[in-house]
């Protein structure tokens, strides 16, 4: 009986060795996109089963064509017969508008009734499709014929020039058939991206393998993408840009696997509801929202761009994102300075905070307040401060030099080792911040001061000229003096200190 028993195992193993070569081979070919069919192709005169060297059967040429690119995949069709037939059988279909002319809808046309009831598994409109009344019918039939229970991809963009996509009317768009989702047909679908169309789901759509889901300038109401949501177990990407229809968002606990969600533009938003205990990435932007993130645990990454957000976040995120490791602030009008935090950000690693525009609001920011942010991350190691200005609204150091201010009871960074600043200038109060963390931080190797806000330099080779800075030179001239002046002798000897200052032959004045 035992004997039996390893016989049986070892023929088990032959056959998946059998079976692994097969597949290496099958893959090893198609990885050469084309040019082993290509050469047999023109070689031979298309008689591909005559040819001595891989006299393979139709079912794995077909293979060999469905894991190639699809460019390639199509001109092997052009120079041989025998491949013509294998091209029906492509799986994956990418179309990239050029002109939005009948010529385009034919071929596209053509090509899908081609594959109906062979099987797609990727349907790809990366221009998108301009849509009126008389391509409705045809994008109807599209789907009809793509979306069946084998496909995994569904990029579908609508371009129209009778849709004003900023507004919050949905007179002519284009209403994507959900029913088509249903009765199983989309239970292998893996990724949809829908742009500038309405979706309403009304029932419960059967996308439990469902791992991505970006939705982008769509109709669609908090309820309607709860149906979607409800049984999308496998989520792990939810993405949501300029939904204007949405005034709540609620992510169930059921969606376990969901890892990263982002928010943008959806004007209407007025609260964002989290119970996903996984989520370990959330980027958002949008004014005057409600997040109601419960214990996010998993978080490591945040990011969020609005006015005020700075505040927002020494005041209500060191709580409720206890394990943050990379946060991103976006704040285009920071109107107060930053307060002390209540609790610290006990694993964050880097910061990046962007105050670029704000001058136009609050001129009298202290930037010398961040201080508090800075002691609030005792595992800190890279901080990015973007201050660019079209002009100086602070008081500038040459006109108050005296008295700069400490921190009477200041903290010992051991952690931090990068700082970068771009749009530096002579503002006081930052000139005070970069002061500070020279003072104060140990472990720092490289300071990085950015006079130019980061325009693109002829000294990297890949410009022939540097980007004008126009206005700004005056002050980005003033911003280098400051640093001379300030900063230089401040810088310990075991600190790289990299500043970019005006080219001398770009940056001239006029």
């Amino acid at each position: 009986m035992g004997l039996l028993v390893l016989k049986r195992l070892m023929s088990v193993q032959q056959e998946r060795r059998h079976i692994q070569a097969r597949n290496f081979f099958i893959a090893s070919v198609a990885k050469r996109k084309g040019s082993v069919c290509l050469q047999l192709a023109n070689s031979e005169g298309g008689k591909i089963m005559g040819y001595s060297g891989l006299n393979l059967p139709e079912d794995i040429w077909s293979h060999i064509h469905s894991l190639m690119p699809l460019r390639d995949a199509a001109r092997a069709a052009c120079v041989s017969r025998a491949f013509r037939s294998f091209w029906r059988y492509h799986p994956n279909l990418i179309f990239r508008i050029e002109t939005p002319d009948l010529n385009f809808i034919k071929k596209v046309d053509c090509i899908l009734k081609n594959h109906s009831g062979i099987g797609i598994k990727s349907l790809r409109f990366e221009s998108g499709i301009f849509y009126n009344a008389s391509t409705s019918y045809y994008l109807d039939s599209w789907l009809q014929i793509a979306v069946t229970p084998s496909i995994e991809e569904l990029t579908l963009g609508i371009l129209s020039y009778n849709t004003n996509y900023f507004d919050s009317k949905y007179d002519d768009e284009y209403n994507f058939p959900c029913s088509l989702l249903s009765d199983g047909r989309g239970s292998s679908m893996r990724h949809l991206y829908l742009s500038r169309c309405s979706f309403h789901p009304t029932i419960n759509l059967e996308l439990r393998n469902l791992t991505r889901l970006h939705l982008a300038f769509v109709h669609i109401t908090g309820n309607e993408l709860g149906c979607v949501l409800s049984n999308s177990y496998a989520l792990e990407r939810l993405e949501l840009n300029y939904c204007y229809g949405i005034i709540c968002v609620k992510i169930p606990c059921l969606l376990q696997r969901l890892s990263h969600l982002e928010v943008f533009e959806c004007r209407m938003l007025q609260v964002i509801e989290n119970s996903a205990p996984n989520l370990g990435s959330f980027h958002f932007g949008i004014n005057h929202v409600q997040l109601l993130l419960g214990e996010s645990l998993q978080m490591k990454s945040l990011s969020m761009c609005y006015p005020g957000a700075v505040y927002y976040a020494c005041a209500e995120l060191p709580s409720n994102v206890p394990n943050l490791e990379t946060l991103t602030i976006g704040s285009p009008h920071e109107m107060v300075d930053t307060p002390m935090l209540p609790s610290k950000f006990l694993h964050l690693k880097c910061l990046t905070i962007s105050l670029v525009g704000m001058v136009t609001f609050s001129p009298a920011y202290d930037y010398f307040s961040l201080v508090s942010f800075l002691d609030a991350s005792p595992s800190l190691e890279t901080f990015f401060l973007d201050v660019s200005q079209e002009r100086m609204g602070h008081v500038s150091i040459f006109g108050d030099s005296l008295q700069l201010r400490q921190m009477p009871e200041h903290h010992r960074h051991g952690n931090l080792q990068s700082v970068k600043i771009t749009g530096f200038c002579s503002a006081k109060s930052l000139i005070e911040l970069t002061c500070y963390i020279l003072d104060n931080t140990t472990s720092l190797k490289c300071l990085t001061l950015d006079t130019t806000r980061g325009v693109s330099s002829c000294s990297t080779g890949e410009h022939k000229k540097c980007f004008p800075i126009g206005k700004m030179l005056t002050e980005a001239n003033r911003a280098v003096l400051a640093i001379e002046t300030f900063i230089e002798r401040k810088v310990p000897s075991t600190v790289k200190l990299a500043v970019t200052k005006p080219c001398s032959r770009c940056h001239v004045k006029s």
